[in-house]
Parts: C-alpha cells; sequence; structure tokens
C-alpha cells in the first residue's frame, strides 16, 4: 500500500507535466496527479453476490496561453507520452475562446501550511474482512420482527492521494480513504411491501458504525414503513429527519455557488448580506475538520483554506468562489475550488453542516397539532432560479405532537425562502456525511395528497 501511494511518484510525474506544458508554449499550467484503490463486497441472502477491486490514475493538465485556457487528461502516462500530452494541450489553447477570468491563483493566496487532517486509514481490509462485515449488517436487518427480505449488504474501503503542481511554484499533495458499510431491508409481503436503508462512512474503519446497528437500522425503518396511509391536502409544519435535512443546506450551498451568481441564475444573487434565516442560525463550511469526508488542506488551485460561516445570525455572509468566479464578481476566492482531471476549477463547498439549536427533536414536534414528519425525499423538483421547492416525499404523521402512521405518496411544496425563513434546528446534530444538519422545523408547507 505504501508503495502503492508514494507521493514522490506523482510528485514527480505532476512537475513533469508542468514543465513539459512550459516547453510546448503554455505561459502557465497546472497538473493534477491522482492514484486510487478500492475493494468492495456485496451480499445477499447469506451469500456473496459481487466481489470488486479496482485500481486507477488519472492525471489532468490545464494550460494557459494568454487568456485562453485547455484541459487534456488521461489514465496512461508512459514513454514520451508527457511531452505529447502538453503539446496537445497547448494547441488546444491556443484555437480556443480567449476567458478574461482564466488564470491560475494570486501566489499571496496559495497555501503555506499543510495542516495534518488525519484523513487516511492506511490499513484496508481484507476482503474476508469486507465479506464477514456486509454479512453481520445482513443478518441484523434479517432478524427484525417483519423484515420479509433482504434487499443486500455491502461492505467497501479505499485510498486514494493526490498531488496538485502549478508553474508559480505550488506543490501540495493529501492521502484519503474511505469505509463504508450499508444494508437494504424489505417488509411485508405482495403489493404491501416497504423497502428502506441505513449506511455508515468514514475515512477511518474504527469510526464506522458497528455492521449490526446499521442493518438493525435497516430493518426497522423497512417495517415503520409497513401500512402507510395517504393525507388530504392541507398546509402544516415540515419536520426533516436529519437524514434528509442536510439536502435543505444543500441548496443554500448549490444557490451561493459563484458560477450561479456569475450567470445570475440563482434565487438568492441579490441577497448577499440579507437575512435569510432566523437569528442565531448558522451554516458553517469547514474544509479543515479531522477525519471530515470532504476535508483537505488546500482547494483545487492551492488555495489556502479555512472554517467559514456561510450563514451567521441568520445572515448571508458570503459565496462560493473560485479564482475565476471571484474575478468574474470583482471579489476574491474563498478557497473552494473543485477540479476532477478532466475539467478546469469550479466552486462548491466541502463539510457543511448547519449548527444545532437548542431544543430536543421532540421539543420541536411538541406544539404541532398536525404536521409531516419526512425521512425520504423523491425526485428533483427544486428551481434554483426561482426557489421554487417540491419534491415527492414519505414519512410520518404528526398529531399533538407525537409521530403516529406511516405516510406514502405525497408532495410537499412551499418556497426555500419561505423554509429558511422560519427553519428551526433541533440539538441532534452529527457528523455522518459530507453535509450534515440536525432534525428541522419550518412551517406552512403545502402536503398535496389525495
Amino acid at each position: 500500500m505504501n508503495a502503492l501511494f508514494d507521493q514522490s511518484a506523482l510528485t514527480a510525474l505532476a512537475e513533469r507535466l508542468v514543465k513539459a506544458a512550459r516547453a510546448a508554449g503554455a505561459d502557465a499550467a497546472d497538473a493534477v496527479a491522482m492514484r486510487s484503490v478500492s475493494q468492495s463486497v456485496e451480499v445477499r441472502d447469506g451469500a456473496v453476490e459481487e466481489s470488486q477491486r479496482s485500481e486507477g490514475d488519472d492525471v489532468g493538465l490545464r494550460v494557459l496561453v494568454g487568456r485562453r485556457q485547455a484541459v487534456v487528461s488521461t489514465n496512461d502516462v508512459r514513454g514520451d507520452g508527457v511531452a505529447a500530452l502538453a503539446e496537445r494541450a497547448v494547441a488546444m489553447a491556443r484555437v480556443a475562446p480567449e476567458d478574461p477570468y482564466a488564470g491560475l491563483a494570486d501566489p499571496e493566496l496559495l497555501a503555506r501550511d499543510f495542516p495534518d487532517l488525519d484523513l487516511a486509514d492506511r490499513a484496508l481490509p481484507e476482503v474476508a474482512a469486507l465479506e464477514a462485515a456486509a454479512l453481520r449488517a445482513e443478518a441484523a436487518g434479517r432478524a427484525v420482527k417483519g423484515v420479509s427480505k433482504s434487499g443486500g449488504a455491502s461492505a467497501s474501503a479505499g485510498i486514494g492521494g493526490m498531488v496538485l503542481m502549478t508553474s508559480g511554484g505550488f506543490c501540495g499533495s493529501y492521502l484519503g480513504s474511505r469505509h463504508g458499510i450499508s444494508m437494504q431491508a424489505i417488509a411485508g409481503e405482495g403489493t404491501a411491501m416497504e423497502t428502506d436503508y441505513d449506511f455508515s462512512s468514514a475515512l477511518h474503519a474504527a469510526d464506522l458504525e458497528a455492521p449490526e446497528k446499521v442493518g438493525r437500522s435497516a430493518g426497522e425503518r423497512a417495517v415503520a414503513r409497513l401500512n402507510p396511509r395517504k393525507v388530504t391536502t392541507r398546509k402544516v409544519p415540515v419536520v426533516f429527519d436529519p437524514r434528509i435535512a442536510g439536502s435543505l443546506v444543500g441548496h443554500l450551498a448549490s444557490a451561493i455557488n459563484g458560477s450561479a451568481i456569475a450567470r445570475k441564475t440563482s434565487f438568492l444573487k441579490d441577497k448577499l448580506g440579507e437575512r435569510l434565516f432566523a437569528p442565531g442560525i448558522a451554516i458553517v463550511d469547514d474544509p479543515l475538520r479531522k477525519r471530515g469526508l470532504r476535508s483537505r488542506p488546500f482547494d483545487a488551485e492551492g488555495v489556502a483554506n479555512k472554517r467559514m460561516a456561510l450563514v451567521a445570525d441568520g445572515v448571508l455572509k458570503t459565496w462560493l468562489l473560485d479564482c475565476a468566479t471571484a474575478r468574474e464578481l470583482g471579489l476574491k476566492t474563498t478557497g473552494h475550488a473543485h477540479r476532477g482531471a478532466s475539467s478546469v476549477p469550479s466552486p462548491g463547498p466541502t463539510n457543511l453542516h448547519l449548527e444545532s439549536g437548542q431544543a430536543t427533536p421532540e421539543e420541536l414536534l411538541r406544539d404541532i397539532g398536525e404536521g409531516f414528519y419526512v425521512t425520504d425525499l423523491i425526485g428533483m423538483g427544486v428551481n434554483m432560479v426561482t426557489g421554487d421547492y417540491s419534491r415527492g416525499a414519505a414519512g410520518f404523521w404528526i398529531e399533538n405532537g407525537q409521530r403516529t402512521y406511516p405516510v406514502s405518496e405525497v408532495t410537499i411544496a412551499g418556497h426555500l425562502l419561505d423554509i429558511f425563513r422560519t427553519l428551526m434546528p433541533a440539538n441532534d446534530l452529527a457528523f455522518r456525511y459530507g453535509t450534515n444538519a440536525p432534525t428541522v422545523r419550518f412551517e406552512g408547507m403545502t402536503v398535496a395528497g389525495v
């Protein structure tokens, strides 16, 4: 494993690419070199259904000739391949349209210190260990009373390294791993069957939830959905389970993405500095959180990044910017550039979360005479240009402050500004995903049923 992720070899490759680009006539260039290995096992009904192992290399080179840029990528650089790749990139850039905002990051913005974020668990488990974990998860799910079938369980592990090199002198690298376990359970029989799932994902295997807990949760969720009812259309308070509450934070991040702001395709394009949420609400992006699923010591342009409040005391404080969108908007990058091997940098979030409130989840429900507790969302009916929100949903009806019977085949609709304005978070925030939120409540949504 250590040989596979020899960062010096990736660094040497990226350096050769940048030097070859300059030799071919590029005014500036940057290169990313990535290497990854992963393995996974899927089981169903107590037997292994599929076992996979993959290894991959990806190399990307961006060159700039004046304000013209081009990106080329490959997974095979051997012999004179580096020189040929660089020459092709420069030729492409010379005929590309001018982009007045293209360019490398300003030197004063580059990261100088690379904090240890503890992103890599170098010991990948053996296939037998993955099989055992998946089987344990499945067995726990099938053991739940009311579960009739298994939809399968899986366990996976992987590790990857990357290097970023620029002609401006930046060189940075990091290594990250990922471990996961999941199970899908099916409850009921015939046309009355219901299904649900659960999973756990972490950078370090030691941080995963026990397979038995994952499987049992999947089974219990599926059984709880049996015999769902429909409801008539009405406006009621809506509560989102933490598993889906992060989607609202994701919608905010999409709406304040610098690309959307520059194109004027966001319903928040004129809202910077305005109050969108109630006082006390905070939404944070933290790329430097130790063992965070999206943590990184620098962004995809080599820019230093930091923990940043996107919303503080309910007020929208910033856009998410890379260098190009920052130049277009007359601002400074926020260190949010992302990039794949075959693409130019573009802005996006890292570890996002809505900070906890004071009330318990039970207290959020206590004064709701009738409402809807949503556990699953279906479809993508969110218009980021207008802010209109409409999603298929399933969950549980709330009566007199308590979750009661399951509900399915309904649609919830409203506007994201109204959702943000009335949003109340509970105190049960847990960092399980890339984007996290506690249980949240908001008011006046239309629940469209029969």
